[in-house]
């Protein structure tokens, strides 16, 4: 069939979803503080800090990063009014205004108001068994390759790019702290200070609840320093404990030392013939540290393969763990195997907020533009996380974690109607969106 096409006097949206990131917005005090700071390069800006920040959220909240996309939004009524601003920047504006800001005072918001967010909204935090909550902390290489951008240098995963720190909380993965780190930085560089700020949030957050936190840290952040913070922070006896869960780097220690520790400590399994598998922990002193540590291990020794083939040499596989659980080694593994899911937070910040390719050539501004993802990344989930309440959904799939994708595609892109009547605003949507019960749910809840 042919279409006829023609123009209509209407006022419509293509992404009505931004209304309501405009209603998280007014849970924060991010428009109040950003006008209130100085910047020396902008004594009187014609468009306010907090006009022009609200504008690039509006665009991260679409899967836009690049400053260029701003434009066709300048004339559009309905993205200034949704996202409370008077005027919105053009886009050299809005580099020049980043490129210009004070970005540790201005990351330092970033992060309180992400903290006064998911306090304000009553964030659902789903623990793991006995309460424990975790907290994810990884490295996660950016590739910007062939770009000449400050700070790109050749990470561990062979790209040039950058390697920030991400922590994340709870199953649902709400990002409670990151840092943007030049490529070449080792994992363990500058952890030990991003871990406090991280602690310090997740307990803010937390409040009173009973819950503790579980640091969970793959092998680059095997370090005895790590086991310390959460010692020294575990002697504030008015906050949630910090548990830790740290997967070991091996460094000089050979397979075959651990298979004769395995045979003295573990438990044996055989899941199959040519297979062999050791369960167990051990204790060690480490300098420095008043308490016995606590190494649970699983050691698989491979005579022959699945399929029968015999190996001339016995495989040997050794998985260690430093941590302070009780739990049995199976519970511990399994709680470990759980920090995996981080990749999936890991590909929709760098994927569908479009964050992998930062936008500016200067790394401070840069490290600022991931902070407002980090904001914008926890708005979306905390609306995919609400919207999840409404017993009747249009997908079918029941699940736990709505992504961020999902919650770009089927509520911040919602097509709309905007009709002004009486002083007031309205939104008009279909009789036949199947999202539309789901909007108004979001929206009423976070009216409040």
């Amino acid at each position: 069939m042919r279409f006829i096409l023609e123009q209509s006097d209407a006022t419509l949206t293509a992404h009505s979803g931004l209304a309501l990131i405009g209603l998280l917005m007014e849970k924060t005090q991010l428009r109040v503080r950003l006008d209130q700071t100085l910047v020396p390069a902008c004594p009187n800006p014609d468009i306010s800090h907090a006009d022009v920040v609200a504008s690039y959220l509006g665009l991260l909240a679409q899967g836009k990063s690049d400053f260029e996309d701003i434009e066709p939004f300048r004339e559009d009524a309905f993205f200034a009014q949704a996202l409370g601003c008077e005027h919105i920047p053009s886009a050299p504006t809005l580099r020049q205004r980043f490129d210009a800001a004070p970005h540790a005072e201005w990351e330092t918001i970033i992060r309180e108001e992400v903290v006064s967010l998911l306090r304000r909204t009553k964030a659902h935090l789903t623990p793991s068994h006995s309460k424990l909550l975790p907290l994810d902390v990884d490295v996660s290489p950016f590739d910007n390759s062939d770009s000449k951008k400050e700070g790109v240098e050749f990470t561990y995963k062979k790209v040039m790019g950058y390697a920030p720190i991400f922590c994340y909380l709870g199953h649902e993965g709400y990002l409670v702290d990151l840092e943007l780190r030049s490529g070449s930085t080792h994992s363990q560089k500058g952890t030990e200070a991003i871990l406090k700020r991280a602690i310090a949030s997740s307990r803010q957050i937390i409040g009173r609840r009973h819950l503790r936190l579980l640091l969970r840290q793959d092998a680059g952040n095997d370090d005895v320093d790590n086991i310390k913070l959460c010692i020294a922070l575990n002697a504030k006896k008015d906050a949630p404990k910090v548990e830790w869960l740290i997967k070991r780097n091996l460094r000089k220690e050979t397979p075959e030392s651990w298979r004769d520790i395995a045979l003295e400590h573990g438990v044996l399994e055989q899941p199959r013939p040519g297979k062999k598998v050791w369960y167990g922990s051990t204790t060690v002193e480490r300098e420095g540290v008043a308490q016995p540590l606590r190494i649970v291990f699983c050691v698989t020794e491979r005579t022959s393969s699945a399929s029968g083939q015999l190996f001339l040499v016995p495989d040997l596989e050794v998985d260690t763990y430093w941590t302070s659980l009780r739990e049995a080694p199976h519970a511990v593994i399994a709680l470990y195997h759980e920090h995996g899911t981080m990749e999936q937070f890991h590909s929709e910040i760098k994927s569908e907020l479009d964050l992998e390719r930062l936008p500016s050539g200067k790394f401070a501004t840069n490290s600022f533009v991931l902070h407002l993802g980090m904001l914008t990344y926890n708005m979306l989930r905390v609306l995919g996380q609400e919207s999840l309440k409404v017993k009747e959904q249009p997908l079918r799939k029941a699940v736990k974690r709505r992504r961020v994708r999902t919650v770009i595609q089927n509520l911040i892109t919602l097509a709309a109607r905007v009709v002004t009547h009486a002083r007031t605003l309205k939104l008009v949507f279909s009789h036949h969106s199947p999202w539309y019960d789901i909007f108004r749910y979001v929206s009423c809840a976070f009216s409040t």
